[in-house]
């Protein structure tokens, strides 16, 4: 995802329905680990905070709990775990992530401050 498009981005502002469109179409190749940055949300963000996470694979009737993201990834490599099964419960956990940020930002001085900052939102 890049900055310099705003559409590729998730900003911490978001509302829930950014963060599901801008991840529902994000590049998420299948089968393809290296420069995914579904994955790297994974990585990088969802497993330090979360420590798990549960996402239902094709293959099975109950959701699979991963508990580390080197079984996910080894899943997902191996085409075990799809991108549509993957997408919705990233999606969810960021939006997990961002509610904070968005009640702090609902009112307020914050709400104010907030405001001023998109004001100077550099936008092609």
């Amino acid at each position: 995802m890049s900055k310099s498009d705003p559409d590729s981005a998730i900003f911490m502002e978001d509302s829930e329905a950014d963060v599901k469109r801008k991840i529902k179409r994000a590049f998420c190749p299948p089968e393809q680990v290296a420069e995914n940055p579904c994955l790297d949300w994974m990585k990088h963000i969802i497993f330090p905070k979360f420590g798990e996470c549960s996402i239902q694979r094709e293959s099975e009737d109950e959701p699979h709990r991963y508990t580390d993201y080197e079984e996910l990834e080894a899943d997902y490599a191996g085409a075990r775990l799809h991108p549509s099964r993957l997408k919705p419960v990233l999606t969810e956990l960021i939006n997990v992530c961002l509610e904070p940020v968005r009640k702090h930002f609902a009112s307020g001085e914050p709400k104010k401050l907030l405001a001023l900052v998109k004001k100077y939102r550099v936008t092609r």
